[in-house]
C-alpha cells in the first residue's frame, strides 16, 4: 500500500492548481489545433479534446504555429469538431514500474493489456521520455553478454552495456532470433518493445516465440501498426524507460526493440503533419535527431547502475542496407548483425551473414586462443564466398589453390555450426568448443578479459 500512497502523492503534486481551457479551431489530417492555450502549453505536454458522448481523446502537444498549440491524438478524432473544448493535463507525464511487472504485457502508457489485472506500483517516477546518463559518468561495457545463439556467441560476442542492430528485411527471421535471445540469455532481465507490431503476430510472439519460460524474466511494451504514431513513438520511450528502472535497480538488462525503422515511422508522420519539410527520402530531419536520443538511453550505467545491453531490429526497406535509416542507426550503436535473405533462402537460419556483420567490443572481449579460432573460421568462409559463384558451377577443379580445397573441406561443418533450431541454446564456451571441434582445432577454455 505504501508504494500506491507514494505514487498518488506525487500524481497529487503534478495537478494544476486551477483548470485551463482551451478550443479547437482547425484540424488537417490528425493535427489538431487549439487556441486560447497561450503560455500554458509546451513541447511533449498532454491534454484532452472533449468529444461528443463526454469522450476524451487524450492528446500530446507536438509544436506551435500563428499562436496556436499543435496537438496530435492518441486515438481516433471520432466526434471532434470545431470549437471543442481541451482541457490542460498533467505536464511531463510519468510511470511507476515496478518488480512486479515482470511476466506482464502492457501497453504504450505503461497499462496492462494481458487481462492478468492490475499492475503494482512503485515508489519512483519515470518520464517514458528521458536522457541517459552523462558520458563521463558512465562505466565502460562489462563481460560478455551469453545470448544461446551459437553464430552470435562466437562471431559477435556482446558485452553488456553494448548496443547492436539487428539488420534485415522483412521475414528473414528477425521476431525468431529476438525470441531465441529472450529466451535463452543469461541477462537479469529482458524488455522488449514491439513497436508497430502485426496485431496477428504480437500473441503469437508473446505465447509460442517467448513462451512461458521467457516471459517469466521479461517485461512486454505492446503498440500494434494500426495504432496512431504517437502510440507507437511512445512504445519505444516507454521500453526504454523500464529498461532504466530494472538498470537503476543494479540489474543487466536485455532491451530488444522491434523495430527502430517503426519508430522512425512513426516519427516521420508526426513531422510531416506538422510540416516539417522531408529530407531524405521523406524523413524529416527531426527523425535523425530522435534515434540517437533514443538509442543513446541504452548502455552501461554508473558505478551505482546495472547495465542495459540493447539489441535493436532495423527493418531494411527493399533489401538495401545503405538506406537512410539503417545507415543513421549502424553509425550509432556499437556493432551490427546482418540477416542475409539469401542464407534464409537456402534454410539456413538464423541467417546471419558472419562477414557483413562486426561487434566492436571484439576482438577485446575475447582470449587470444577464441580470437584464432574465429579469425580461421572468418577466413575460411570468407573465402568460399568469393569462390562460390564458381563452386556453384562446377568451374572450379579441385587442386587448383590449397586455400580454396580447404574452404570447401570446412564450409559444410561451418554451416552446420551456424544452423541452430529454435529450441536449442548453446552457452558461450560451448559454442567456441563446437566451432573449434568443426575446425579440428584443439581449445580449452582459458580466462575471459573484461572488454
Amino acid at each position: 500500500m505504501s508504494a500506491y500512497f507514494n505514487s498518488l502523492l506525487n500524481e497529487i503534486d503534478q495537478l494544476p492548481d486551477r483548470n485551463v481551457y482551451g478550443r479547437v479551431v482547425a484540424i488537417l489530417g490528425m493535427l489538431v489545433e487549439v487556441g486560447g492555450l497561450q503560455g500554458h502549453l509546451s513541447i511533449g505536454d498532454h491534454c484532452r479534446v472533449e468529444a461528443r458522448g463526454d469522450r476524451k481523446v487524450l492528446c500530446e502537444v507536438v509544436g506551435f504555429r500563428d499562436g496556436r498549440a499543435l496537438v496530435m491524438p492518441f486515438g481516433t478524432l471520432d466526434g471532434v469538431g470545431l470549437g471543442c473544448r481541451v482541457e490542460v493535463g498533467a505536464a511531463n507525464p510519468v510511470v511507476y514500474p515496478h518488480e512486479g511487472w515482470l511476466g506482464r504485457v502492457v501497453n504504450a502508457f505503461g497499462q496492462p493489456v494481458d487481462g492478468k489485472g492490475r499492475l503494482p506500483l512503485g515508489n519512483l517516477p519515470y518520464a517514458p521520455q528521458n536522457s541517459p546518463p552523462p558520458a563521463h559518468q558512465r562505466q565502460r561495457v562489462g563481460g560478455k553478454v551469453d545470448l544461446g545463439v551459437r553464430a552470435l556467441n562466437a562471431f559477435l560476442t556482446i558485452c553488456k552495456g553494448q548496443r547492436m542492430g539487428v539488420f534485415a528485411g522483412s521475414g528473414v527471421g528477425k521476431s525468431t532470433l529476438l525470441s531465441m535471445i529472450a529466451r535463452n540469455t543469461d541477462a537479469d532481465v529482458n524488455v522488449i518493445g514491439l513497436v508497430g507490431e502485426r496485431g496477428r503476430e504480437a500473441r503469437e510472439f508473446i505465447e509460442d516465440d517467448l513462451g512461458e519460460e521467457g516471459l517469466a524474466r521479461s517485461v512486454v511494451v505492446v503498440a500494434t501498426s494500426d495504432e496512431p504514431p504517437l502510440v507507437r513513438r511512445q512504445a519505444a520511450y516507454m521500453t526504454l524507460a523500464l529498461a532504466e528502472y530494472f538498470r537503476d535497480a543494479k540489474k543487466d538488462v536485455l532491451c530488444l526493440m522491434d523495430s527502430v525503422t517503426r519508430f522512425a515511422m512513426a516519427q516521420r508522420e508526426i513531422s510531416l503533419s506538422v510540416g516539417e519539410p522531408p529530407a531524405t527520402r521523406g524523413y524529416t530531419p527531426t527523425v535523425f535527431a530522435e534515434l540517437p536520443r533514443l538509442l543513446e538511453r541504452a548502455g552501461p550505467g554508473t558505478s551505482e547502475q546495472g547495465t542495459i545491453t540493447g539489441l535493436f531490429t532495423v527493418l531494411v526497406e527493399g533489401d538495401d542496407h545503405n538506406e537512410p535509416v539503417s545507415d543513421a542507426v549502424r553509425g550509432i550503436l556499437d556493432g551490427h548483425v546482418v540477416l542475409d535473405r539469401a542464407i534464409a533462402e537456402r534454410g539456413r537460419y538464423p541467417a546471419i551473414n558472419i562477414l557483413r556483420s562486426v561487434s566492436r567490443t571484439m576482438p577485446n572481449c575475447n582470449t587470444p586462443e577464441q580470437n584464432q579460432i574465429v579469425d580461421r573460421a572468418r577466413q575460411l568462409v570468407a573465402v568460399y564466398d568469393d569462390m562460390a559463384e564458381l563452386i556453384r558451377l562446377g568451374a572450379y577443379r579441385q587442386g587448383s589453390d590449397p586455400k580454396v580445397d580447404e574452404a570447401i573441406h570446412y564450409f559444410a561443418a561451418i554451416e552446420a555450426f551456424m544452423r541452430q533450431d529454435e529450441s536449442e541454446a548453446t552457452d558461450l564456451e560451448t559454442s567456441y568448443a563446437l566451432l573449434a571441434e568443426a575446425l579440428d582445432m584443439a581449445y580449452g577454455a582459458g580466462p575471459v578479459p573484461e572488454a
